[in-house]
């Protein structure tokens, strides 16, 4: 019989080696598996970020290598805070950010609500509501460039049938007034289904011994909703708002694809801003700076509001 590959293994293994092997903890080998993860782990997110934070207090350009580099202290956080764009791109980022949020959170909740009371057909309708989070932003942002297009866009003609608006009448990419609302719908129309999967999970993680309770004391189904559904499902909803917060907070590849920052500059993200500063106009350490900027404002904000999170779930 021939031997296994494990004691092929074993039986090459030094004696010494073997010894050593066999007298350490479980704790020890457990760090001997985790260190190159860890190791891995530390290339890819510490030492940017380290060498980020270096360059934002120099005048590198990345596109002049070989030039002397410059320690500049703050000046590029003082230039940052200080640039009218930065802050008009700040504005157009809460503006995207505040209303998806919101639109999601309402839609998503009410889809989990609706998908949670059993029907028939519950199921093939929670797979084609979960189909657009299914699909690549690029894609998505193609696709929806031609459901805008004002001369053969389905959403102009869609809008046209319920309001009898002349559907060449109006561009949603290009009006100044509409486009930042367009990025806001399709990104809704692609991400509520996501909040209605966590609303769903924390919805049919209520027992149902609660609702009998509540019907044995003559509570009336809207005093049912907002005294038991509401604040045993508010930490889920919590939770979609913090993942959904800190994507569109960094969103990219969809507005790029349906607007590119315009009209103008209209639509142009703090993303999108950030890009442009670092390899369009090559300004490497301003660009850091901002960088690292936003990811101060990102971590502040998540570490306040995850306090808070925590706070309602140990209610």
């Amino acid at each position: 019989m021939s031997a296994s590959p494990l004691d092929q293994v074993a039986a090459a293994t030094p004696v010494q080696m073997a010894t050593k092997i066999k007298g350490l903890s479980d704790r020890a080998i457990a760090w001997i598996f985790v260190t190159p993860t860890i190791l891995i782990l530390l290339a890819i997110n510490i030492f940017p970020l380290i060498w980020t934070i270096r360059l934002s207090f120099t005048d590198f350009r990345v596109n002049r290598p070989n030039a002397e580099v410059s320690w500049v202290g703050l000046r590029n956080y003082e230039r940052v805070l200080t640039d009218p764009d930065i802050w008009t791109a700040m504005q157009a980022t809460a503006h995207f950010l505040i209303w998806t949020i919101v639109l999601q959170v309402l839609i998503g909740f009410t889809l989990a609500y609706l998908i949670n009371k059993k029907f028939r057909g519950n199921d093939l309708w929670t797979t084609i509501i979960v189909l657009p989070m299914m699909l690549s932003p690029a894609v998505v942002g193609n696709f929806w460039t031609f459901l805008y297009q004002p001369q053969i866009g389905l959403f102009n003609y869609a809008v046209s049938f319920f309001t009898g608006i002349d559907p060449s009448s109006f561009s949603m990419i290009g009006d100044v007034n509409l486009a930042p609302w367009s990025i806001v719908i399709v990104d809704t129309w692609m991400w509520s289904p996501f909040v209605m999967l966590i609303c769903l999970a924390g919805l049919r993680s209520i027992p149902d011994s609660i609702y009998e309770a509540a019907e044995c004391d003559r509570a009336s189904k809207w005093r049912q909703f907002w005294t038991i559904t509401i604040p045993m499902v508010l930490p889920f909803l919590m939770l979609a708002v913090l993942f959904r917060g800190i994507e569109n907070f960094k969103m990219f590849d969809l507005v790029v694809q349906l607007t590119g920052g315009g009209p103008g500059s209209l639509t142009e993200l703090s993303s999108i801003n950030l890009k442009r500063e670092a390899f369009e106009k090559w300004r490497t350490g301003y660009a850091s700076a901002y960088a690292v900027i936003l990811f101060v404002t990102v971590f502040g904000l998540a570490s306040i509001y995850v306090k808070a999170l925590n706070r309602v779930k140990n209610r």
